[in-house]
């Protein structure tokens, strides 16, 4: 699994319309990643590790999400 640091300057464009934010869960290792997975073919797109709640409140204020969904 590739990793990505978020950028500040340029952030992974999301559209609310056709993407979900999802939080993907292992249940094996306890690794989280946030991003989007694509309503239409489930696609999902990695964004950032999460390694605390401090990073989950990151992603919601960066791409201004008041929702999100885990998935293991």
């Amino acid at each position: 699994m590739r990793k990505f640091k978020m950028s500040k300057t340029n952030p992974i464009p999301f559209d609310s319309d056709k993407q979900m934010a999802v939080i993907k869960c292992s249940i094996c290792t306890g690794e989280m990643v946030a991003g989007f997975k694509n309503k239409e073919d489930g696609y999902f797109t990695e964004v950032m590790l999460i390694k605390n709640e401090a990073d989950i409140e990151k992603f919601k204020k960066t791409y201004k999400i008041t929702e999100i969904k885990k998935e293991y």
